[in-house]
């Protein structure tokens, strides 16, 4: 009697730490990406952040796998940041002060920080400019050729 006292009294108290459903629910989000055309960069949020998905043409996969890693400032192959070669998916936050970039800005057509100068290949790389790291690579998966999931 005493233990479901015991647990009647402290379940209350665990099951308000858990978080409500509609955290739950950002926690991950699903995007049909088959009607985004080559070339467009697509903008969603999730955890209340934009993120960026772009459809990357040849001539930008190629631009973002033939960098020297060595003139980087966060040396990352494009390999690294991307599933598959034409889909690039970052969190649109730029890793200097927290501004949101520009898409298809900048000296690489990739994106371009207004506020501080910072500037990102088709790769989300940091190129020129004060951030000091890559646009973030969030964690994702394809569940088919046209749906991704993030988070």
């Amino acid at each position: 009697m005493a233990a479901v006292g015991a647990a009647a009294v402290v379940w209350p108290l665990i099951n308000q730490m858990s978080p409500d459903a509609s955290t739950l629910a950002m926690a991950s989000t699903e995007v049909d990406i088959g009607s985004i055309p080559v070339g467009q960069i697509v903008t969603i949020k999730w955890r209340g952040k934009p993120v960026f998905i772009s459809h990357r043409s040849p001539k930008e996969i190629e631009e973002a796998q033939n960098v020297d890693l060595a003139t980087l400032k966060d040396p990352q192959p494009d390999s690294a940041r991307v599933k598959k070669p034409e889909w690039l998916i970052v969190i649109g936050v730029c890793t200097h002060l927290g501004c949101i970039p520009l898409g298809h800005q900048g000296e690489y057509n990739g994106w371009f920080c207004p506020c501080h100068g910072s500037v990102y290949d088709t790769s989300g790389r940091i190129r020129k400019g004060p951030a000091p790291l890559n646009l973030v690579v969030p964690e994702y998966s394809f569940l088919t050729d046209t749906k991704v999931k993030i988070g």
